[in-house]
């Protein structure tokens, strides 16, 4: 199949509108700025010195190319001179400082000049592989080359040095990413040379041990405990893994290779059934910021990184690419509309970098335990987040629709146009509907007949019956309307038993949206709130926050709070009172300063 891009899609209208919108006139310039203060664009003109402010640090050049490739995802929509300018002072100051032999990383050859290709976990080819995506980028959106040529000088090195003449103490990096850009530079530019050196570092990973002994971590946390297409579950630290697999669905695509695209089905398996949580977020663990082992999903200590949550979008949507199966797109929808989205603040200006799924009181957490921060901050020491986070919203118009020979398949709801050629005409397609506040969608085609195949939502009862591998087809012709509503229910979601600690407990979901509970909703200690499992919900509206609310009926235990209250007591001596329970969409949670939170509650 082929992806429609999102130059060819406009959403114009609704709830991503207006998140594409905060990216573009707050986000796109809270990065800058943060980014500017802390030197990050600075560094690129590689004249730093002792007792200046803001030491370069080796990963910088990856978060410039990522606000550089947002930036031009925006510029396709929305010119902006001012932000363009900015940008093209950035790329003139890589290309006067790009080394003679092609080399870029503004810290490596100012400061370990020495030392390039040394160190596997030095980020080298995962800086390459960010400034190859924006050079893609910028170059196919404003018509600018620059850092396109300098980008495909510093490969023809990356070439040399690794595929032809094994010069580095490695031969596959510790940071996946280059992989990919080498598959979408590949498709962009249609030199083999690039595909020739994605096989390479995905058909090498695991098979090394010259790549092992260059990196202290276990070869697990960079995927190299085995071959490619040996591997069988989602191992390692969380963003590399999904950035790897990304990369091998890119290869199977393009090759039409059916053991890497078996490998790639059965890891994504692995994670959708045993290694995410409710909301779409992986990487269970601040240790290694990785996987740990099935069903291990703690609610308190989850890490879940915003990387890893979009690196996820991006596996999904390449396997869309590959094969028709609605799952791809529920996971899409799934981590669009909670663990990713919850990585921003309501304002666009703040960002996580972890996405906790319970916190706690604040009196109950031990001083030497490590817990995920509870508010956003505006930049981090690592503030890959941030530009990762902008660059997927403003090119938000990728993940809507594929299309084979003669069918158009339509992956997500948002309101929008989109352009399509299929079968030898252009077809524009037009959404309408108030997602994820109601179902209702309606799809108008003009332009020409359409074969048309809508996925019906995992969550969704309606249509099952006439799906086929979840999507319903619908011939329209030229001008026709398909009305569709997926009636949205709210339910509770119960975990698989094997998730321990959510055992007795449930999920409250409407849609595709995951909801939660906060203290300053709800009163503290939040989990002596207790559910009927068929409690029943009323819909509302939080003007504060903007988001749609639930409210219904709990029973919260009422606490005796004095200095001589019994540490233990008969269960029959606990009191309960009747309370309504305002859930927001877990998405929102953390706008309002420290609170408690929880998205799994008891039920009884």
């Amino acid at each position: 199949m082929k992806n429609i891009g999102f130059e060819k899609v406009n959403i114009t209208d609704g709830f991503w509108k207006a998140q594409q919108d905060i990216v573009k006139n707050a986000s796109i310039y809270s990065v800058y700025n943060r980014f500017n203060d802390t030197g990050r664009f600075e560094a690129l003109k590689m004249n730093w010195k002792e007792g200046m402010p803001n030491r370069p640090h080796f990963f910088w050049d990856s978060d410039v190319a990522k606000w550089i490739e947002s930036l031009a995802y925006i510029l396709e929509k929305t010119p902006c001179d001012e932000l363009e300018a900015k940008a093209d002072e950035m790329i003139d100051n890589i290309a006067a400082h790009q080394s003679e032999n092609g080399y870029i990383n503004s810290y490596m050859a100012y400061f370990e000049s020495d030392k390039i290709f040394t160190n596997r976990d030095r980020h080298e080819l995962y800086t390459i592989g960010h400034l190859t995506e924006a050079a893609i980028a910028y170059h196919k959106h404003t018509g600018k080359r620059k850092l396109l040529d300098c980008m495909e000088k510093c490969l023809d090195l990356v070439y040399n040095v690794f595929v032809k003449y094994d010069a580095a103490n490695f031969v596959t990096p510790g940071h996946e990413e280059i992989e990919l850009a080498l598959a979408k530079m590949y498709n962009y530019t249609g030199d083999s040379k690039y595909l020739e050196m994605a096989n390479f570092f995905v058909d090498n990973r695991g098979l090394h041990k010259k790549s092992e002994s260059a990196n202290p971590a276990s070869p697990k946390y960079s995927q190299s405990h085995l071959p490619v297409r040996e591997q069988t579950t989602a191992e390692g630290h969380a963003v590399r893994a999904v950035y790897l697999y990304t990369a091998m669905a890119d290869l199977a695509y393009i090759n039409g290779d059916k053991e890497l695209l078996k490998a790639c089905e059965t890891i994504f398996s692995n994670i959708v059934n045993k290694r995410m949580y409710i909301t779409g977020g992986i990487g269970s663990t601040a240790r290694g910021e990785a996987f740990t082992k099935d069903y291990d999903l703690p609610n308190i200590m989850a890490y879940t990184e915003s990387c890893a949550a979009i690196g996820l979008i991006m596996f999904a949507s390449r396997l869309q690419q590959i094969s028709v199966n609605s799952l791809y797109g529920d996971i899409i929808e799934k981590v669009l509309y909670n663990g990713f989205l919850s990585d921003k603040t309501l304002d666009g200006k703040a960002f996580f970098y972890e996405n906790p799924i319970e916190i706690p009181p604040a009196a109950s957490k031990v001083d030497d335990v490590r817990y995920p921060i509870t508010q956003r901050l505006e930049v981090f020491g690592c503030s890959c987040c941030p530009p990762n986070i902008t660059r997927l919203l403003a090119s938000l118009g990728n993940y809507l629709y594929t299309t084979d020979e003669d069918t158009v398949y339509c992956h997500q709801y948002m309101s929008s146009d989109a352009e399509i050629e299929i079968g030898g005409k252009t077809v524009k397609l037009v959404q309408k509907t108030d997602y994820p506040r109601d179902g209702k969608v309606s799809i108008t085609c003009t332009g020409g007949d359409v074969h048309l195949a809508v996925r019906v939502p995992a969550w969704c009862d309606s249509y099952k019956d006439q799906t086929k591998n979840g999507y319903l087809y619908i011939d329209l012709a030229d001008g026709e309307t398909a009305d569709l509503d997926f009636e949205m229910v709210t339910r509770f979601m119960s975990a698989n038993p094997h998730v321990n600690e959510d055992i007795g407990k449930a999920a409250l979901t409407r849609g595709p949206i995951v909801f939660c509970l906060e203290e300053v909703d709800n009163g503290p200690l939040l989990r002596t709130l207790r559910f009927n499992s068929n409690t029943e919900f009323e819909l509302g509206y939080d003007s504060d926050l903007g988001v749609i609310t639930l409210t219904g009926e709990a029973q919260k235990q009422i606490v005796d709070s004095s200095d001589d209250a019994p540490l233990y007591y008969r269960t029959s001596d606990c009191k309960y009172e009747t309370v309504k329970a305002k859930f927001i969409p877990y998405y929102a949670f953390a706008n309002r300063g420290e609170s408690e939170m929880a998205v799994f509650v008891n039920i009884i």
